[in-house]
């Protein structure tokens, strides 16, 4: 019996001893190990390295401490692609088989905001009281560099955004300096409220606005909080104030203000939506985008690239090591064939009138001037626009913000000119041919029910000239009928409508018909540019640039590295030379004629052709309605500029001389101007 427990005795021991071997087997090595830890490094598991550290190393950093550093290292340096590589063996020293250190070497290599970097380090690897093998850490295995105490810093080199110049150089949209004013909460004293009262009043804001900031988690004691931007008017009546401090700040400025808003647009700081879905284009929620205008149509040319730097620093501040570098890219500058002085000037004739104006170099189709009044001060936007000044553009009946100069208008008969010319074109009529007109109110017959035909001026005859210089409705409507709707159809079409104008500026396209020309009394009514007939200001300009270039209509050019100094036709030949030349006789006949509609333009020393229109803005006949003015002229002589001016609601204040009287003025001082 005793003999069998001392068999029983043996066996169990031998049976022990092998588990104890196959645990001793199942250890993984070193190698395994660090394996672990860096694969749990790269992607991002920053709570399962911690488990692969030493005792030691985790008494001398907590697990949250050490997922918080490697994360905000992470996302600080935007950090991407990281690859952690152990090297072979032969690489690294070997360890003695009972040795409880072992030292491995690796390679490391990331994408960040500022480069990659790269390099190639040695962890050393401790048994623990498992005789497991455990990575014992200390800041070098972040970076080489890296000490107790010390950090990655991550700064973005903000790339200076392109600016927008006019053909000249002058400055639209420019990198300059604005003075802000702003308050130091805690300097306020005892006049606080008194104080922001008086700072609101000069600068046009609401004290609940001034509040607002003020109350800005990030404010603290001591702390410049911006307000708003200041001229020196304001800033030589706040000076002085308690808590009332005035900061030089680096600024995107509009030197024409809202004389160029609607064609510059202006940029403001990301919105969290645009984040979203631009954050894989670099962007930051600290940076600023063009909101509108050239600013945003040119957004990723003006925006330029961010450079950055990335370094360990110590506990005081001091570079300790620059682990990448990248110097910004600068945004490329944006010149357009605009010229600010007209640009100016023509917005300034409107004095608050709402309307749009256009002007082109109508033989190189180079565009001078796009003009929307009123307008909001771009300015503004540099330190935020203040929820009352908001409110006030938004409430205000004449819309500042509304960009008309891109929206779309009856032409009235402004529009008559193509009419004329198609008509002569397709050889319906003639220059000297006489229509028998009686009367003011002409209709076509009994199926016009009680619809009917206006003009101004009871003549029993004219021809086409005095159809033109007296704006005749009736004639110009007889010539649409008398061509049909697919003759008169084709031929408008030929100008452009249906198209978008071939620039990066986006307009919407020109109509003729919704939905193509239903029947006579349409066809009446769009002869003279009223029915369903819609043009921009630009593209009215563009389709008067046939009867200075024999016929072609010019493209048009905004960039001023794409103006060729020749120009190049949009469409080539929309009309015959000679119908071209007879329409731009009656045009300067038009304003050279005492009791022509357009005489109110007549300049001494030049010979300018000009047409005028009035769009009547009504549901039917004989209802009160709106009316907008529109005229466009060019200096026959030289047809260097050629202006396309619209009002809205002339009614009871001249109708379209009230625009012309407006016109002649930029005519009197541009129109022998060369471009």
């Amino acid at each position: 019996m005793r003999g069998k427990i001392v068999k029983i005795a043996l066996i169990l021991l031998t049976i022990g001893s092998l588990a104890a071997a196959c645990d001793k087997e199942k250890k993984k090595t070193p190698e395994q190990q660090f394996q672990a830890y860096a694969d749990a490094w790269q992607a991002g598991r920053y709570d399962a390295m911690y488990e692969l550290l030493s005792p030691d190393s985790q008494k001398k950093i907590s697990k949250d401490d050490f997922v918080k550093k490697y994360t905000s290292i992470q996302q600080g340096i935007e950090m991407q692609n990281l690859a952690v590589r152990p090297e072979p063996a032969a690489s690294s020293p070997a360890a003695p088989a009972q040795s409880n250190k072992v030292e491995l070497r690796y390679r490391v290599s990331m994408t960040t905001f500022a480069g990659d970097i790269e390099y190639g380090h040695h962890a050393e690897m401790v048994r623990d009281s498992n005789a497991d093998w455990k990575v014992d850490w200390n800041p070098s295995l972040i970076f080489p560099s890296m000490r107790d105490g010390d950090k990655v810093a991550a700064q973005v080199v903000k790339a200076p955004r392109g600016q927008i110049f006019d053909r000249n150089g002058d400055g639209l949209a420019v990198n300059g300096k604005v003075t802000v004013v702003g308050l130091v909460p805690d300097q306020l004293g005892e006049k606080a409220e008194e104080t922001k009262q008086v700072v609101a009043r000069q600068l046009h804001i609401a004290v609940d606005d001034i509040n607002n900031k003020l109350k800005a988690p990030w404010v603290k004691p001591g702390v410049f909080v911006p307000i708003a931007t200041a001229d020196d008017r304001m800033r030589i009546t706040l000076q002085g104030l308690d808590g009332v401090s005035f900061q030089q700040k680096s600024a995107r400025t509009y030197p024409l203000g809202e004389a160029a808003a609607h064609l510059t647009g202006y940029v403001q700081t990301i919105s969290a939506e645009q984040l979203g879905k631009l954050q894989d284009k670099g962007y930051n929620a600290d940076d600023k985008i063009g909101k509108a205008g050239l600013e945003q149509i040119f957004e990723d040319t003006l925006r330029g690239k961010d450079g950055g730097k990335i370094a360990v620093t110590d506990d005081k501040g001091a570079v300790r090591e620059i682990l990448a570098q990248r110097d910004p890219i600068p945004g490329q500058d944006v010149k357009i064939t605009v010229d600010a002085s007209l640009q100016r000037a023509i917005y300034e004739q409107y004095n608050g009138d709402a309307g749009a104006a256009a002007a082109v170099q109508p033989q190189t189709g180079e565009i001078l001037a796009l003009v929307s009044s009123p307008a909001y001060d771009p300015n503004a936007f540099v330190a935020g626009v203040p929820a009352e000044q908001w409110n006030s553009w938004n409430n205000d009946p004449k819309l500042p913000l509304l960009n008309r100069f891109t929206k779309l208008y009856a032409p009235g008969s402004i529009f008559k000119t193509v009419t004329a010319a198609v008509g002569l074109e397709a050889k319906v009529t003639k220059p000297d041919r006489i229509r028998q007109i009686q009367g003011l109110h002409w209709t076509k017959d009994a199926s016009w029910g009680n619809y009917y035909v206006t003009r101004d001026r009871d003549v029993p005859s004219e021809n086409l000239r005095d159809a033109i210089v007296y704006s005749d409705n009736i004639f110009l409507a007889q010539e649409a009928l008398e061509m049909g709707k697919d003759t008169f159809t084709q031929g408008a079409l030929a100008f452009g409508f249906g198209e978008a104008l071939p620039i990066p500026y986006p307009f919407p396209v020109a109509s003729l018909a919704n939905k193509g020309i239903a029947g006579d009394i349409q066809l009446a009514d769009s002869a003279y540019g009223q029915g369903e007939v819609q043009m921009s200001p630009l593209h009215v300009a563009l389709a008067y640039t046939p009867f200075v270039n024999k016929g072609d209509l010019m493209k048009p050019v905004l960039l001023k590295d794409e103006a060729s100094g020749q120009g190049t036709p949009w469409k080539k030949s929309v009309v015959g030379a000679d119908v071209a030349e007879t329409i731009r006789q009656d045009l300067i006949e038009a304003v050279r004629d005492p009791n022509g509609f357009a005489y109110g333009a007549n300049l001494p020393g030049m010979t300018v052709a000009g047409k005028t229109g009035t769009a009547e803005l009504k549901q039917k006949k004989g209802e009160d309605g709106k009316e907008n003015g529109w005229f466009a002229a060019f200096n026959a002589d030289k047809p260097q500029l050629l202006l396309t001016m619209m009002i809205e609601d002339v009614k009871g204040r001249g109708g379209s001389s009230y625009v012309v009287a407006k016109a002649k003025k930029m005519m009197s001082r541009f129109g022998k101007q060369s471009w």
